[in-house]
């Protein structure tokens, strides 16, 4: 089994990925490309942790292999997942060459995109299956411009179409600016702030938290205040405290387990790594060279509405690194009409959230209690998924 593709000219850029088929019927069922954020996180994150048939073991790291387990929450339950370790330089994606351009969101909706071609190109059997894109966090700003590669693709010559059918995103990124101003208020409304602190932000900042003038000196004091409110809290799910990685007890403890078990000799050698590839996996490579040329993704998700192609907006409640109200205010900035009103979407007799779909066959849905990513409710996100794909309402 290959696991990796060859993109671009000398196909120098050679992508890592993880293939796992349906567990209903795979020849029929939807075909799901899942990419993970950073821009460097590796998409063994998605694989491991939101929606894949696999998890670590979670116990203490004694000196052995970590443990996999499967899971009960897995989007495979539904649809064929395709994990994709991309830009260059991301889990065990490298370039066979030096590169002269560093990766960037547009280029990387272009590479995807040949990605895609070639990996259906050797695996026919899928080609009419119907396809989806999906991501969370910085794919944000990445996946709107790949639906919108893939379309026009799919009206020129020469290439079996891909038979795109939508996108699903989880608390996307979609404008810095707006993400990040619609903390402050969230903060208020989650009482992590005062009344007081708020008013005088609102009122001083003018709702511009982000690019503050430097001679606003007094908006600036009141950031300080506000940074001092919130800096003990886990941004990915607020309930959670912000704690020492290395102990067990911390929540993020279990990404550790991941990286002894990636950086495994026998683990790679199972995977067919290229060992001259990569040097240590690193789940998320912070320092990964990349341009940020998409600034503003909402244009693309304009465009992807007007070719009528369904997408699914997630967003975890409890998340405050790209908090619901960013993602609500630019849904709202998109002005189609409401078909479904205001609504919570029930698992059984539970409230697993609210939802509302427009006219635009966008539907948004809360996760009451979510994070970050899927993996803070995998069971809630998965029936939500299932459910979506599946064309039926939440």
């Amino acid at each position: 089994m290959e696991r990796y593709i060859g993109v671009g000219e000398e196909e120098e850029v050679q992508l890592f990925y993880y293939f796992i088929k349906s567990e209903r019927n795979p020849e029929q069922d939807p075909l799901l490309l899942w990419l993970s954020g950073g821009p460097g996180c590796s998409s063994i994150s998605g694989l491991i942790y939101e929606n894949g048939p696999l998890t670590v073991k979670l116990e203490v790291y004694n000196g052995t292999l970590p443990s996999l387990v499967s899971t009960s929450y897995s989007w495979t339950k539904v649809s064929s997942i395709l994990y994709v370790d991309q830009p260059v330089g991301t889990g065990f994606s490298y370039s066979r060459t030096h590169i002269a351009n560093k990766p960037s969101d547009s280029g990387e909706a272009k590479r995807i995109t040949e990605f895609i071609h070639k990996w259906l190109g050797k695996h026919q059997e899928f080609l009419s299956n119907p396809f989806y894109v999906g991501g969370d966090s910085y794919c944000g700003m990445v996946v709107p411009a790949l639906v919108q590669e893939i379309s026009k693709g799919n009206y020129l010559c020469c290439k079996p179409p891909i038979n795109l059918q939508g996108y699903v995103l989880g608390n996307p990124a979609a404008e810095v600016g707006n993400d990040y101003n619609h903390r402050i208020p969230y903060a208020h409304g989650m009482a992590l702030i005062s009344d007081e602190l708020y008013e005088s932000l609102k009122r001083i900042c003018k709702g511009e938290y982000q690019t503050v003038d430097p001679r606003n000196t007094e908006c600036l004091k009141l950031l300080e205040k506000y940074d001092k409110s919130i800096d003990r809290i886990y941004t990915g799910l607020i309930l959670l405290s912000k704690c020492d990685k290395t102990s067990p007890d911390c929540y993020e403890y279990r990404y550790s387990l991941i990286t002894h078990w990636a950086n495994d000799e026998s683990v790679q050698r199972a995977l067919q790594i290229n060992k001259e590839s990569i040097g240590e996996w690193i789940r998320c490579y912070r320092e990964i060279p990349y341009t940020h040329d998409i600034k503003n993704s909402i244009p693309y998700h304009m465009n992807n509405s007007i070719d009528g192609y369904p997408s699914l907006i997630f967003s975890g409640d409890h998340d405050f690194e790209i908090p619901f109200l960013g993602t609500q205010a630019w849904i709202r900035s998109l002005n189609y009409s409401i078909v479904d009103e205001w609504r919570p979407w029930m698992i059984g007799d539970q409230i697993a959230g609210y939802t509302k779909t427009y006219a635009n066959k966008m539907t948004f849905a809360t996760i009451k209690g979510g994070g970050h990513t899927p993996e803070y409710k995998p069971e809630e996100s998965s029936i939500m998924f299932q459910r979506w794909i599946d064309g039926q309402p939440l």
